[in-house]
């Protein structure tokens, strides 16, 4: 193997992703970070800034917004929009990022020195509309990747400030070995929870080139920020699907949105299938062919272990009640897409006679099932009954 330095591993990168599609801008310091962002932001928000850029007033309100905040609280104001109160008395929406991937501006910049308890330079920066969304850190052939994690570390603890707190995903390299992770509050990386990305076939994928091809093409990067990340609510942390999970929820939602056809999920014991279907779940939701999503766990699997799991997703989901009014006002309720309930409940609310009209509203509609544990609860009169309503539902199954 030829010997290959850190700043060659460095410019190999940046060429690759400057063939893939990203602009190249040098950017020296923060400040020509923050100014580069300003820039972008006026461009991606033409269309709400009638054409008049943001003002210096204008933009620092903005800059209140961002700065300060936790990686987590961060997380959520990138995906949110901010109402901008205009010089003119106007209010607009700004958008910092689009699940369009034409609607971003995507550039790769290295070697930005930032002042904070010491001097620190980083090697690779990915923006998105002139956020730093991927921080990449590198080392040279043979050093042991684990440095570049504790280099990461390092850096959160001594210098990550600001639009830095908006950085979606670590990828560390040493050019033969590669993984990402997500952001973190945490005073330390696990290396737990940290991956190598893998193609369908479960064929890892270490070389840095490889991995830039596949993981860092901008679709993908895209799409795995917008869709395959998870903000949880309870530990206030940011969760970044591993391949297999993300494989997985793009074959169900193929399946849920190209064919009338049903299938199921096979997961193993500890390899995060809640996480898996509760993805399923709200993608779906937001189809506008889908009616509702039902999410349906037999109720002696809702064990508070259960519970918590799922309101680390979204708080207070679960109704782990008895009531079955509860359940048939959040099927009454048009804006509510995803419910979920037990299957006991289901049936026993398509049982009831007082509640047959909320329920048929939805008889012929297109719903999307998904079963957890199928293994267990694909059988019986209940899941009969609830087959026999949904006359278009698909059902899908975790296992």
């Amino acid at each position: 193997m030829s010997y290959q330095s850190e700043a060659e591993l460095e410019k190999q990168l940046i060429n690759k992703l400057s063939a893939q599609g990203y602009s190249y801008i040098k950017l020296e310091d923060y400040k020509a970070l923050e100014s580069n962002f300003r820039v972008q932001l006026n461009y991606i928000n033409k269309s709400v800034l009638d054409g008049v850029d943001l003002s210096d007033k204008e933009f620092e309100r903005i800059l209140i917004y961002l700065n300060g905040k936790t990686v987590y609280q961060s997380a959520k104001q990138l995906r949110d929009q901010f109402i901008l109160d205009r010089d003119n008395g106007k209010q607009v929406y700004i958008n910092f990022l689009n699940e369009n991937p034409e609607n971003n501006v995507y550039q790769v910049t290295n070697q930005v020195t930032v002042q904070g308890k010491y001097v620190n330079r980083y090697d690779v920066t990915i923006l998105i509309n002139g956020l730093p969304l991927v921080q990449i850190e590198l080392k040279r052939r043979g050093v042991d990747i684990n440095q570049a994690i504790n280099q990461i570390d390092r850096y959160r603890q001594h210098s990550f400030k600001e639009l830095f707190k908006y950085i979606q995903i670590f990828v560390v390299s040493n050019g033969v070995e590669t993984r990402y992770f997500a952001n973190t509050n945490e005073p330390r990386i696990m290396k737990s929870l940290t991956f190598y990305w893998t193609r369908e076939d479960n064929e890892r994928i270490n070389i840095l080139e490889n991995f830039s091809s596949e993981f860092l093409e901008k679709n993908r990067l895209l799409k795995t920020i917008t869709k395959y990340m998870v903000i949880n609510d309870t530990d206030k942390c940011l969760i970044v699907m591993r391949p297999y999970q993300v494989y997985a929820t793009e074959a169900l939602i193929r399946q849920a949105l190209n064919t009338n056809s049903n299938g199921y999920i096979w997961h193993t014991t500890g390899s995060g299938k809640t996480l898996t279907s509760w993805k399923c779940a709200n993608l779906l939701k937001n189809e506008p062919s889908i009616a509702k999503v039902f999410f349906l766990i037999d109720r002696k699997d809702l064990d508070t272990q259960t519970i918590e799991e799922f309101n680390k997703f979204e708080k207070d989901c679960v109704d782990n009640t008895d009531d079955t009014k509860v359940l048939v006002k959040q099927i009454k309720d048009t804006n509510k897409k995803l419910i979920v309930t037990t299957i006991q409940k289901m049936a026993k609310a398509l049982n009831t006679p007082k509640y047959l009209e909320v329920m048929n509203k939805y008889k012929n509609d297109k719903v999307i099932v998904i079963i957890d544990e199928c293994h267990r609860s694909q059988f019986g009169e209940q899941h009969n009954q609830i087959k026999r309503h949904f006359v278009n539902a698909q059902y899908f199954g975790f296992t």
